[in-house]
């Protein structure tokens, strides 16, 4: 199943996307896509919802597609999560999980406007698979256990401010994460199901058109199942949280390719999850 949110900021309207490309109308069942919507069991009713036909079908065309998500709890993030990531980065893979916090008001929709943060000079791109929490999860016994815990998967784009990132953030990467529209997030959140393992997805991104990165999440160091239960013995995901869980090789403080300018586009896309474009605007 594949849900969306689709209209103007602060109005957008949650549907489910078949395969056919109609929009069904989830607003029956709920007001939004949100942690209230997972909690009470949303994917699952929506889902029978589907398969009975008692959503109706609502005509779109041409309206902003909004994160696939309303604003979540937390973002949480995980850094040097790919081998080959922390490789060119001159780092050895690290032991735990690399954790820091994103804001949550970063999250926009998948083509929104990046808005480079005034004097930015080494504003980078990052292509993620973004996991949507959809059952509370605290001290989990085991990796095995994350599956039943997770609502969903998406494109995120982690975009990084790295001057603010490294060089003056006081030992946390937040500073550098948290400026205005830097988590574009969608366009779907697809349910596990249908994205099947979550360590066989490729991941691509480009910047005017050329190639930046090119990999697959079974590089990554800590499985998605693994990061779920390691992050739920530091701190609480609720339904509704997001987790971006690294990026591969490829990026800009890789030093192969130029920071992002005013006036770039980023395209970026995940195996099953759709496509995301946005334009870099300066201030």
């Amino acid at each position: 199943m594949r849900l969306m949110r689709i209209g103007a900021p602060g109005a957008e309207i949650p549907v489910v996307l078949t395969t056919e490309g109609h929009h069904l109308d989830l607003r029956g069942l709920t007001a939004d896509i949100d942690a209230a919507f997972f909690a009470a069991d949303g994917l699952d009713r929506a889902r029978a919802a589907v398969e009975a036909g008692t959503l109706p079908r609502v005509e779109l065309g041409g309206e902003r597609v909004g994160a696939p998500i309303a604003r979540p709890g937390v973002v949480l993030c995980v850094g040097m999560n790919y081998a080959a990531h922390a490789a060119e980065g001159g780092s050895e893979p690290p032991e735990h999980p690399v954790m820091f916090y994103k804001a949550p008001n970063t999250v926009v929709g998948p083509d929104d406007d990046v808005l480079l943060p005034p004097g930015s000079v080494k504003t980078d791109w990052e292509v993620e698979l973004a996991v949507v929490i959809g059952r509370r999860a605290s001290y989990l016994g085991s990796a095995a256990e994350a599956a039943d815990h997770i609502a969903g998967y998406a494109i995120s784009n982690d975009v990084s401010e790295r001057h603010l990132q490294l060089e003056i953030s006081g030992g946390q990467w937040s500073k550098g994460k948290s400026c205005e529209t830097f988590n574009p997030l969608g366009p779907w959140l697809v349910t596990p199901d249908e994205v099947g393992d979550p360590q066989a997805l490729g991941l691509r991104s480009f910047v005017n058109g050329g190639a930046r990165q090119h990999s697959t999440t079974k590089d990554m160091i800590f499985s998605v199942a693994e990061l779920v239960h390691q992050l739920s013995q530091v701190t609480v995901l609720e339904p509704g949280d997001l987790i971006n869980t690294g990026t591969p090789e490829g990026v800009a403080v890789g030093g192969r390719f130029p920071y992002l300018r005013d006036g770039d586009v980023m395209d970026l896309e995940i195996d099953g999850l759709g496509r995301q474009r946005q334009q870099v605007k300066g201030r």
